[in-house]
């Protein structure tokens, strides 16, 4: 029995020590990543996790509903289809084609009204305001230098760099390291903070270099720019007049500091997160409704350097089965695929993403996905 007690003490101690060297070293963040990760039986972030955060609404209006196709689910998912969303814990998939929703299909308790996490499409919807920003004469352009809102970045730092993610700012990305940078941004609670201590490094404006940093530097530029947050930005400029179904939740980093999760963490669902998709696809204009310019359109769908032609202006892109493909993405595979082309648009939403590719700038569930969903049509 002494025995036992003292080895109740000494773990005891230990984790008050372990407890207290976080404390000490500013890594105390790490604390809560335990309780609502671990201890749940996660390794790491998570589709439904935004009740364990701060969140602010994004107010919907007037809901618009999707039109359902004449051949609305008529044809099943094929086998390798079937196999991968099983395989990879996929939740909502739809297939949308001629602005209607072809296929659709839910897994594991999820519905049209489900929230899920966005994880990075956040990043496509962040640019987005920036364009709306720019639109509404809040931010001059592409090119107006990120130190006329935060007068400590070099000058040569434009918000089209930090959209683009050709920064050179000293962020490190890394999803899994829990001691990084990636990992406080999510779970520490002032953010702005974090951000405003960032260094540009290297010159901005040259090449390409995925930081999540730079959006949420954009996300808090258009914060300054716009005198609203960014919910409540995204709100007027976009889930009203979009006709979004339901409300959103953006997860914040305190209530007390109330800065979204720029680079991250909308709360919502497939139909909603795949009109912007649509709205993309025509050009920004929603039913009749300039939202956004063309010439931004075009611009955030086209790379920006030669070096990279992945990567535009907040949207990931691709030439698969020699389509003009953009779409937003997430660390967990959430995706919202547009192909303008053959007025398609397929969403995605689940809890894993499939395996790296050599030499690809996608992972083998996003080529999947585009393929089975052309074989579904062409049945």
């Amino acid at each position: 029995m002494k025995i036992i007690k003292r080895i109740l003490f000494v773990l005891l101690g230990f984790i008050i020590l372990c407890v207290g060297l976080l404390y000490l070293f500013n890594k105390e963040y790490l604390l809560k990543g335990i309780r609502i990760t671990y201890l749940k039986g996660y390794t790491t972030a998570y589709i439904d996790d935004y009740p364990e955060f701060d969140n602010r609404k994004i107010e919907a209006g007037q809901p618009q509903t999707w039109p359902e196709h004449t051949a609305y689910n008529s044809v099943k998912a094929t086998k390798k289809l079937q196999q991968i969303n099983q395989k990879l814990g996929t939740v909502a998939f739809l297939i949308i084609k001629n602005d209607s929703i072809w296929y659709e299909d839910y897994a594991e308790g999820y519905s049209a009204d489900s929230k899920t996490n966005s994880f990075s499409m956040a990043k496509s919807i962040t640019s987005a305001l920036l364009g709306k920003a720019i639109r509404d004469g809040f931010i001059e352009n592409l090119d107006q230098p990120v130190a006329d809102f935060y007068s400590q970045f070099d000058k040569r730092l434009t918000v089209g760099d930090l959209s683009s993610m050709a920064s050179g700012l000293n962020w490190q990305e890394d999803y899994y390291n829990p001691f990084g940078m990636t990992a406080r941004a999510y779970l520490d609670e002032n953010i702005r903070e974090q951000i405003l201590n960032l260094k540009v490094i290297e010159e901005p404006g040259k090449e390409f270099k995925y930081l999540s940093g730079n959006t949420e530097l954009l996300g808090m530029v258009i914060e300054k720019a716009t005198g609203k947050n960014l919910s409540q930005y995204l709100s007027e400029s976009f889930w009203k007049p979009l006709g979004m179904h339901e409300s959103a939740l953006w997860q914040l980093d305190s209530e007390e500091s109330g800065m979204e999760k720029a680079y991250c963490c909308i709360a919502s669902n497939a139909r909603d997160f795949a009109k912007f998709g649509k709205l993309y696809s025509n050009q920004g204009n929603f039913e009749g409704k300039q939202l956004l310019d063309s010439s931004f359109i075009q611009k955030s769908i086209l790379p920006r350097f030669k070096e990279t032609p992945f990567y535009g202006y907040g949207f990931w892109l691709s030439n698969f089965m020699k389509k003009k493909i953009f779409a937003m993405r997430g660390i967990l595979g959430q995706y919202v695929i547009s192909i303008p082309e053959d007025q398609l648009i397929i969403v995605r939403l689940g809890r894993q993403r499939g395996k790296k590719l050599e030499d690809k700038k996608f992972t083998q569930d996003f080529y999947t996905y585009i393929r089975e969903s052309y074989k579904m049509l062409n049945n």
